[in-house]
């Protein structure tokens, strides 16, 4: 008899979990925003819950598709294709906030470097399947990936988009190492990271801005640092149980964007440390499960597909937090499932119903 397939529903109510509370928080942290710019408190709150409602569709479609039709190579390049035309085409549409991210279809703001770290997922997942036994062979294993992430980066850098840009390379850089590359390869990587990170920073003169704000924020408490200095005066504020939901007061004009990059500084105002802790294990416990899936993966391309979509997720949250938490410069990065926004929210949920897929697949023993 067949075995029925069963997706993780531990990693499905953790997802399920922090899209609910995004269309909550969404609302608390917009309401009086949307109302001082359109007149209509419940703007960002109809968007977030059509976002979040074709979101859970698309990962109930997905989760029904076998994973490893993503790994045939036409499919993989004629993804890779469309994102780079879609990362050269936002470079002619309007700029918001002095930067090409994204472009309008239908009203909806996609955001074509989003799709570019599912589709470098594929491309990379697929490459090592078909090459790991000589994956310390650099020229015939590494070098196509390299040359692909090359392409990627050379398009999403400019937009400006360097969180983009560093995220896209460590889900890369785990998903390679997770083969047992050579050590030898491994510091040498790390020895040319760190200075051309130095000087992508000292290149330009926002950049290194941050990182000095980043190191003493009270140097300019009412310019460069009033940002994050606002962040944790939410975060410090809300206590053990938070003021309240919808009474959170850093969001009143003081704290800019609360509801997309800072939106856990509201959470943490609101719903205090027990709120804020209930997301951390959200994604906490998404990790666990999808490093589960991912050693309990039938093949080699389940794995590491599964160890990409884990890695995309986990990081982009690490990064959010740690940034609201002043424990990193700050970075135009969404909090996965919960900040406002369409294009994350959606490839984030496409990756977990793809996630779930391969779930279904898993081996019963670790």
């Amino acid at each position: 008899m067949a075995r029925k397939l069963k997706s993780d529903r531990v990693l499905f109510i953790a997802t399920l979990l922090l899209v609910g509370l995004s269309i909550v928080m969404v609302y608390s942290a917009s309401a009086v925003v949307a109302f001082e710019r359109a007149g209509r408190p419940y703007v960002f709150l109809f968007k977030q819950s059509m976002w979040a409602a074709l979101g859970m569709a698309v990962l109930g479609i997905v989760m029904r598709v076998d994973y490893r039709n993503y790994r045939e190579p036409a499919f993989i390049w004629t993804s890779l294709g469309i994102v780079a035309v879609a990362l050269v085409g936002v470079f002619f549409s309007a700029p918001v906030n002095h930067a090409h991210r994204w472009f309008g279809i239908g009203g909806l703001g996609v955001q074509p470097s989003e799709l570019a770290k599912l589709t470098a997922i594929f491309f990379i997942a697929a490459l090592l399947e078909r090459r790991m036994h000589r994956i310390n062979d650099v020229t015939y294993s590494l070098l196509p990936i390299g040359l692909v992430l090359a392409a990627l980066v050379a398009l999403i850098l400019p937009e400006p988009d360097f969180g983009t840009t560093v995220s896209l390379l460590l889900i890369a850089a785990v998903m390679i190492f997770a083969i047992r590359l050579n050590y030898r390869y491994i510091v040498g990587a790390g020895l040319l990271a760190l200075p051309t990170a130095a000087l992508l920073v000292w290149s330009y003169a926002y950049r290194l801005k941050r990182v000095k704000t980043f190191l003493n924020p009270w140097s300019d408490p009412l310019g460069d640092g009033f940002q994050i200095i606002q962040s944790l005066i939410a975060v410090g504020t809300g206590g053990v149980w938070g003021r309240g939901l919808m009474n959170g007061v850093q969001k009143l004009f003081y704290l800019p964007e609360p509801h997309t990059d800072f939106i856990y500084a509201v959470v943490s105002e609101e719903l205090g440390l027990i709120g804020a802790t209930a997301v951390l294990i959200c994604f906490l416990v998404i990790a666990w499960r999808g490093l589960r899936i991912a050693l309990r993966a039938p093949d080699s391309f389940g794995a590491f597909l599964a160890l990409g979509l884990t890695t995309m997720v986990t990081v982009q949250a690490l990064v959010n937090i740690s940034v609201v938490l002043g424990l990193m410069p700050t970075k135009g990065i969404a909090l996965p499932f919960v900040s406002f926004g369409g294009s994350s929210l959606i490839i984030n949920l496409l990756g977990m119903g793809i996630l779930l897929n391969v779930s279904q697949h898993a081996s019963s023993e670790a």
